[in-house]
């Protein structure tokens, strides 16, 4: 029998391709360029699997025009927001995505980015680069401490349990948090977390807020105008999740009129677009969606979906099915 066939839109850590070329027929993506609408259909209608990243939008209509061929979308990443779920599942593809993995080393950048912002290391490291530094002024890019403040997490799972730890322990920080279902008390024991009742309750008592919530409809624009004018002047918003989740409008006009201390952001909501006015403005550390990027994570991430492509070619069920 010949070996399914299986399409990456984008290069994955070389130790990961190899695996797959030992048991698949790979079509690996060699120059790394996004893939057009046009080439997801077609890798859809000529593959077995289709291994997806952030940057790949399947939805209804390319779903409906490819008439896939494939099973299985086999995404790298944990977020699948990207991909129609509902569309996949009437199209008859199973939908994996790759949990766990990268929970560290996401809450280690969520943590960076708190540190950057709050100490404007960022402008200082380009003042150094720009030859602009005239050496040590004792009012030279003052910040603000993080050790002994509030944080507040929008959302409690695995990445936010994660920096809140690191938080609490490393920090010393004291941790508030929303999220909408029960949360074992076991866990908001550990970390000497604070449950709020609202979203509102979290901004309003926070000097640092970190958004740990999936995309998707749901959460569109959940960090408006109405909820950044909520945060106290002195606070600063981090976001690691996903860039549609903050109205970027709004906080890039909350940040000019400096309603909010800062923000620390690593995703935005039309990547890899970035807006002109965000990166005038000297009180936002911006990062290039590295949340999950180290060496030891993306090869973790990558084996997470072959374990998936091989359960399921096998005839069991994938360990991560979403769909």
């Amino acid at each position: 029998m010949s070996r399914p066939r299986i399409v990456l839109t984008r290069r994955w850590p070389a130790a990961v391709e190899d695996v797959l070329r030992e048991r698949y027929d790979l079509v690996a993506n060699a120059d790394d360029h996004p893939f057009s609408a046009d080439e997801l259909a077609h890798a859809l209608a000529t593959a077995d699997a289709l291994c997806p990243t952030v940057t790949d939008a399947i939805d209804a209509a390319l779903l409906d025009r490819a008439a896939p061929r494939a099973r299985l979308l086999g995404n790298f990443g944990v977020g699948f927001n990207h991909i129609d779920v509902e569309a996949a599942r009437r199209a008859g593809l199973v939908v994996t995505n790759t949990p766990g993995v990268l929970t560290d080393c996401t809450a280690d950048l969520a943590v960076m980015l708190m540190l950057m912002v709050a100490r404007r290391a960022g402008a200082g490291e380009r003042m150094v680069r720009d030859d602009a530094w005239a050496g040590w002024a004792p009012t030279q890019l003052l910040g603000t401490r993080v050790s002994g403040k509030t944080l507040g997490l929008v959302g409690f799972g695995r990445i936010a349990r994660a920096v809140a730890a690191r938080a609490h322990h490393g920090f010393g920080m004291r941790v508030l948090y929303y999220n909408p279902s029960a949360v074992p008390a076991a866990v908001t024991a550990a970390l000497n977390a604070v449950a709020c009742d609202s979203i509102e309750a979290v901004l309003e008592a926070a000097d640092f807020v970190s958004l740990h919530c999936p995309g998707g409809a749901a959460t569109h624009h959940l960090i408006d105008a109405a909820r950044l004018a909520r945060m106290p002047a002195h606070a600063y918003l981090i976001n690691t999740a996903r860039g549609d989740v903050v109205d970027q409008q709004a906080l890039i006009d909350a940040l000019a009129a400096r309603r909010i201390a800062g923000a620390g952001l690593d995703v935005y909501a039309g990547e890899p677009v970035v807006p002109a006015a965000l990166k005038t403005l000297d009180n936002v550390v911006l990062l290039p969606h590295l949340g999950s990027a180290t060496h030891e994570t993306r090869t973790a991430m990558g084996l997470r979906v072959v374990a998936n492509l091989d359960a399921f070619f096998a005839g069991r069920e994938p360990p991560d099915r979403v769909a």
